[in-house]
């Protein structure tokens, strides 16, 4: 039997990660959450000081190895063969990401990774552009989304249940102001692909 390409796009928080995990164990298939390497070049320029200019940060994409790893029941990421798997998801890093996932050659060289990744089937990707741009032809694509107020609840509970202190009016205007950047960039705009299938997850259970 074919594997196919599932494609699963949508603006932070909308449960993308959390549907397009399950989508894959169900499968059996491969995850590739490609928002997580673009958080792991964030994570490396900013852990080596760098300021988030885009040929710094493509020289770091350039030279930096991600890869994922299923274990312990969880899956990890990798950023040069060290975990990172939630140090990529601080807050430091989400204010940031926006802004080094938007340079053209952070892309380029993300792109080739992911497309390598993807070519044989039998993956479930997520991200902002995976239907439109790095995998058009994919046989499945889903645009997940909710609400601004949704998604802030939900990201506030994840920091909360880690310890981390944090306010919802601000997590909720950092999603929003990063919805008009994804949106609005001009390489690869978050958009949803004409012939996904739109899914508002607002009001829906993870079963659901």
């Amino acid at each position: 039997m074919k594997k196919i390409i599932i494609a699963i796009d949508g603006p932070a928080g909308a449960g993308k990660s959390t549907i397009a995990k399950k989508v894959a164990a169900s499968l059996g298939y491969a995850y590739i959450d490609t928002g997580a390497m673009y958080r792991a070049v964030t994570l490396s320029c900013l852990t080596a000081g760098l300021s988030l200019t885009e040929s710094a940060a493509t020289q770091m994409a350039q030279g930096i190895k991600i890869s994922f790893r299923y274990e312990d029941g969880r899956n990890q990421v990798y950023l040069n063969d060290h975990e990172v798997t939630d140090a990529i998801r601080s807050l430091e890093v989400s204010r940031n990401v926006s802004q080094v996932s938007a340079y053209g050659g952070v892309r380029t060289a993300m792109v080739a990774q992911q497309r390598k990744m993807g070519k044989n089937g039998g993956i479930v990707m997520d991200g902002r552009d995976i239907g439109t741009t790095i995998l058009p032809d994919a046989d499945v694509k889903i645009y997940l989304t909710a609400s601004s107020l949704t998604r802030a609840k939900r990201r506030y509970l994840e920091l909360q249940e880690k310890g981390t202190v944090c306010d919802l009016d601000n997590i909720q205007k950092d999603i929003e102001e990063r919805d008009q950047r994804d949106m609005n960039r001009e390489i690869s705009p978050l958009r949803q692909a004409e012939d996904a299938v739109l899914v508002d997850s607002s009001d829906l259970t993870i079963e659901q």
